[in-house]
């Protein structure tokens, strides 16, 4: 009796250090594939698997939901952002979606915008900003005719063509849906090097803000204009407020991909304007320099990796990049060669360091999706999507949390972990909105200049683009808004 009395009090220490460690959070995801359906369901658990609060869709997930604060503070006032697959979407492959919901605690409708045509299949991942508005990745279609003009070389299937990438800001319009108000497409920031009396012809090498057309030879699809058309695969998109950039990953080709979002629209497809005046161009990639041809496939990081995102400003590793690495096997995180003002360095003739990460989870193993993000206490959330598992451990790699969801089709595409009072004391911020009347106007403009001209008390509906200074790129990005552009 006294063994057992004994292992007992050892198993209760052992799991008061166990909850002791675990990050104090709310857990939100998505279990199931995508299709249709009416039993699909959004979960909020707490650590004890305990259901906070819960969606019903009839749809199923395209990637993990959002939680964004509301107009007032508390967890009752959030919304959720949903991107779901339509039923019949353009564009048939892993991680497929077409819209965006967003919906109330209590699960009801407040907009919704879909992005599934014969040029333009949404999928996978979404990201809310702050002010509002949502990007969303999207396949574009490109001909075969399209592509060999473009200076493609070889396409496994030209009755299908290609798919690129696009990427879209929407803005709900109060009436129930969105319009888009900025977009950026792969397809003008080309390089090939094959065909010297061809477009975009240039010295690959010399050019690593652009993105190679020949590249592509791996993934399920059989590569680039496979069985499907499907040719770099983005999964994931994340944005960072302090620079005003956005990053993206791309599984067929092993890479993730920094570009601008302060440009305009007009500027986007450049090369040059906004913040860092190479208007859409990469400001930086990393994971297999090979594809811009500085480096060979023994430089080569990363493989089929998902979940690309910036840990977030006083959290442990703040700034830094971190991910899923799935051909790896581990989650992974690693430092950027980038200075104060969001400019990053490069070597003449030599690839975007770093050459290593600096931390990597212990083993975890999916084939699709899988998620990592660093919670704020230093601990990282990871999950392994094929097993529906998510898996939360500290700095040193002991797991300090785990979930399992069970049942037929289980999956996770990724997850995330808010604090238990993340939400109590947000106010949501109108970026923009100087005045506070509700709306984006002249009068905003005006209030905006009184305070960079120190006629006026700064607000922080002022700070535009996030970067805690006011000066005429906050005006910049505000005349956009009252433009819509």
């Amino acid at each position: 009796m006294k063994n057992t009395y004994s292992i007992i009090f050892y198993f209760l220490i052992l799991s008061t250090i166990f909850s002791q460690e675990a990050f104090d959070g709310y857990t939100l995801f998505t279990p199931g594939g995508g299709g249709g359906g009416n039993n699909i369901t959004t979960y909020l658990k707490d650590n004890n698997y305990n259901n906070i609060q819960t969606w019903s869709h009839n749809n199923g997930a395209a990637s993990m939901p959002y939680l964004i604060p509301g107009a007032e503070p508390g967890w009752e006032n959030t919304f959720l952002l949903y991107p779901y697959r339509v039923n019949n979407p353009t564009m048939e492959n892993g991680g497929v979606g077409g819209g965006v919901q967003c919906l109330t605690w209590n699960n009801e409708l407040i907009w919704s915008h879909v992005i599934s045509n014969e040029d333009y299949q949404h999928h996978h991942d979404i990201e809310p900003l702050p002010n509002g508005n949502v990007l969303m990745i999207a396949w574009e279609h490109k001909t075969a005719s399209e592509a060999y003009a473009a200076g493609r070389q070889n396409i496994t299937n030209p009755s299908i063509g290609i798919w690129s990438t696009a990427i879209f800001e929407v803005q709900p319009n109060g009436n129930g849906g969105a319009d888009v108000v900025w977009e950026w497409h792969l397809w003008d920031h080309l390089i090939q090097d094959v065909d010297p009396n061809g477009a975009n012809y240039g010295v690959v090498a010399d050019h690593p803000e652009l993105f190679d057309i020949n590249n592509g030879t791996a993934g399920s699809s059989g590569g680039p204009g496979g069985s499907n058309g499907d040719w770099i695969h983005i999964n994931t998109i994340s944005y960072n407020p302090h620079f005003d950039q956005i990053v993206i990953s791309s599984r067929f080709l092993d890479e993730i991909y920094v570009i601008d979002h302060s440009t305009t629209t007009e500027e986007s497809a450049s090369h040059s304007g906004g913040n860092y005046n190479k208007g859409g161009d990469f400001l930086y990639r990393w994971g297999n320099p090979q594809n811009y041809n500085r480096g060979t496939n023994a430089d080569k990081i990363l493989d089929d990796q998902h979940s690309i995102n910036w840990i977030p400003e006083n959290f442990p590793g703040e700034g830094n990049f971190i991910l899923f690495n799935n051909g790896e096997n581990e989650a992974i995180e690693f430092v950027p060669p980038v200075d104060e003002d969001g400019n990053y360095f490069i070597e003449e003739g030599e690839p975007y360091g770093p050459e290593n990460y600096i931390w990597n989870s212990p083993y975890v193993s999916t084939q699709m999706q899988g998620g990592a993000f660093r919670l704020p206490n230093g601990n990282t959330l990871v999950t392994d999507c094929d097993s529906a598992d998510l898996k939360e451990y500290s700095e040193n790699g002991t797991m300090v949390w785990s979930y399992s969801q069970s049942g037929s089709n289980a999956n996770i595409a990724r997850a995330q972990k808010y604090a238990t009072d993340y939400f109590d004391n947000i106010n949501n911020i109108f970026l923009g909105d100087v005045n506070n009347d509700g709306l984006l106007n002249v009068l905003d403009i005006v209030g905006l200049l009184n305070i960079v001209l120190n006629s006026g008390s700064p607000v922080p509906e002022g700070d535009v683009n996030q970067d805690g200074i006011y000066n005429i790129l906050d005006i910049v990005a505000l005349v956009n808004l009252v433009l819509g552009s």
